[in-house]
């Protein structure tokens, strides 16, 4: 690989696929003071709530410095040709690398395009947990909640390249720093920093605190890890036994499963546009949030922290998970559990 040791600053160039990886580029380039070198590769899937949530934050990161441009790669075979095409050049003359999603096929697929000296990983959710397990053990990459299906030459391929190129080379003089706020430690030879939200935290509130309940919403029945009936009754029983009001919807959650949860409890289902950590500052906030095993349950605390806001966690029972759950689901959500409530309140 050449290095680029010219004495201007160095460029950035950052693959990010949903609105919380764009947060945390715009995270990442605050903290390093990378704002006006940095250029957003924004790669929308086709899901609407999650495309009007890119666009709202790729406007705010627009706002903060950073230059954002929308591609589609996901409309057509030739339209992900066309986009790899129009990124090779920005990969090839980018020396620092973000990377939002180190699991994506199509991130994967234009990886070999880059010539960087410099590679960071931000968050992608509790994803980014299994993501450095699987790095320090020399697994293949693989989504924590995908069951073992039969096995595609070319993917074994696009993962093994993709795993070698997140591991530090001293032969390439490539360097690889993770940013994050999950409670994980990353593989000797990797740095790590830390998120601490600042730049949400500067940019919105403080919130206004009312003394009210609120329930976040997780994806764990889309991704079909856990049982749907088990999962409203858990909602049922959480909107009960703490009076709650409101329920922030996972931009994952589909329209049928929160009509029947608001029919079933009378919760006012909310669907923000934009990432939680975001409609929690603008607030109003409750003084009490209840979430299942998510993301959030470990970035609130951080965004929330000057706020008298409570965050419980709610376990998921192993009973819940549905047949087709891999089995390491219940170790997986545990662990997103137990580090969680090394920050803020268990429910019992």
């Amino acid at each position: 690989m050449a290095k680029k040791n010219g004495k201007h600053k160095r460029t950035t160039l950052a693959l990010v696929e949903s609105p919380a990886q764009l947060l945390n580029v715009v995270e990442w380039a605050f903290a390093h003071g990378a704002e006006g070198q940095t250029r957003l590769a924004v790669l929308p899937p086709r899901d609407v709530t999650t495309r009007l949530q890119l666009e709202a934050v790729a406007d705010l990161a627009r706002e903060a410095g950073l230059a954002a441009t929308w591609y589609e790669p996901r409309k057509s075979a030739a339209s992900l040709v066309a986009v790899a095409w129009e990124l090779f050049p920005k990969l090839a003359k980018a020396e620092r690398l973000v990377v939002g999603d180190p699991f994506s096929r199509f991130v994967q697929a234009v990886l070999p395009l880059a010539d960087v000296s410099e590679v960071v990983v931000v968050d992608d959710g509790t994803a980014t947990i299994s993501f450095i397990t699987q790095l320090t053990r020399g697994d293949r990459l693989s989504r924590w909640h995908l069951a073992e299906g039969g096995r595609d030459v070319v993917i074994d391929l696009l993962s093994e390249h993709a795993r070698d190129f997140f591991t530090p080379s001293k032969r390439d003089g490539r360097s690889i720093e993770v940013f994050t706020a999950m409670p994980v430690q990353v593989p000797p030879g990797t740095r790590q920093s830390t998120n601490t939200f600042a730049w949400t935290r500067s940019r919105f509130g403080p919130p206004v605190v009312t003394d009210t309940v609120d329930v976040v919403g997780t994806s764990l029945v889309e991704t079909g890890v856990v049982d749907a009936d088990r999962y409203l009754a858990g909602v049922v029983a959480v909107t009960e036994r703490f009076g709650a009001g409101r329920y922030f919807a996972h931009r994952r959650e589909s329209d049928a499963k929160l009509a029947t949860i608001e029919a079933r409890t009378g919760l006012r289902v909310v669907r923000p546009d934009v990432p939680l950590e975001i409609a929690v500052r603008r607030g109003p906030v409750s003084r009490l949030m209840v979430s299942y095993p998510s993301t959030v349950m470990h970035t609130l605390p951080l965004v929330l922290v000057d706020t008298p806001v409570e965050l419980a966690v709610a376990d998921v029972p192993t009973g819940w998970l549905t047949p087709g759950a891999p089995v390491a689901a219940g170790d997986f959500l545990e662990h997103v559990t137990n580090t969680a409530r090394k920050r803020h309140t268990a429910l019992t």
